[in-house]
């Protein structure tokens, strides 16, 4: 098994979102890549947030058609905040020691990652996929990864290797200008949303009325 985990708090998730999990998971020839809406997210305000329910509803529209594609509200499951690694052990503890997670994150996120809980511990659990981001160099976490995590650099400088053998990836992607802060922003001034997201997630945020 080589299943893939996207965490976010898809609020709402669009076709960058989308785009991103395609190319990595034709990347790296994953099974399965499960999309984990962030329940109640550690670094953000939970007034500010959308609730779990519409947001999952909104994934569930977006990847109903694809093959490999699935949503997962295990963060809901939990009363505590969506930490990583709590997410990343119960994959673990679930698939065994032979299955290969991949858990992906943007360089933006992968930055803050010494504010993560217990962030030391993340990977010896699987396997990171770093997604490119605008206006951030993946040499920008070399010291991180080097210095913090004691990680061996490959001789490209794409693939970071853990003292645990598990590897850091960092994966170009096409950068699609596009985010959910912007969306928002767009349903409020009651202005067009298509070809942002995909058409289901569009009428559903329509129907609703969200983000008014």
């Amino acid at each position: 098994m080589r299943l893939g985990l996207f965490g976010g708090t898809f609020n709402p998730i669009h076709l960058g979102h989308l785009r991103a999990a395609e190319e990595v998971s034709e990347s790296l020839g994953l099974d399965r890549l499960l999309f984990i809406p962030a329940a109640r997210p550690p670094h953000k305000d939970a007034m500010a947030v959308t609730s779990f329910a519409v947001r999952l509803e909104m994934v569930r529209l977006a990847v109903a058609a694809h093959p490999r594609f699935e949503v997962s509200d295990l963060e809901n499951q939990r009363p505590e905040k969506s930490y990583s690694i709590d997410t990343l052990r119960w994959f673990r503890r679930e698939y065994g020691p032979e299955a290969a997670i991949f858990f992906i994150v943007g360089l933006d996120a992968m930055l803050e990652i010494q504010t993560w809980r217990e962030y030391q511990h993340l990977f010896s659990l699987c396997h990171f996929v770093v997604l490119d981001r605008p206006g951030y160099e993946p040499a920008d976490l070399h010291p991180i990864l080097g210095e913090e995590l004691h990680c061996r650099a490959t001789a490209a400088g794409q693939v970071f290797v853990h003292p645990s053998g598990n590897k850091i990836y960092f994966q170009p992607i096409t950068r699609l200008d596009i985010s959910s802060t912007q969306i928002r922003r767009l349903a409020a001034q009651g202005r067009s949303l298509r070809y942002l997201l995909p058409e289901a997630v569009r009428r559903y945020i329509l129907n609703h009325q969200l983000y008014r």
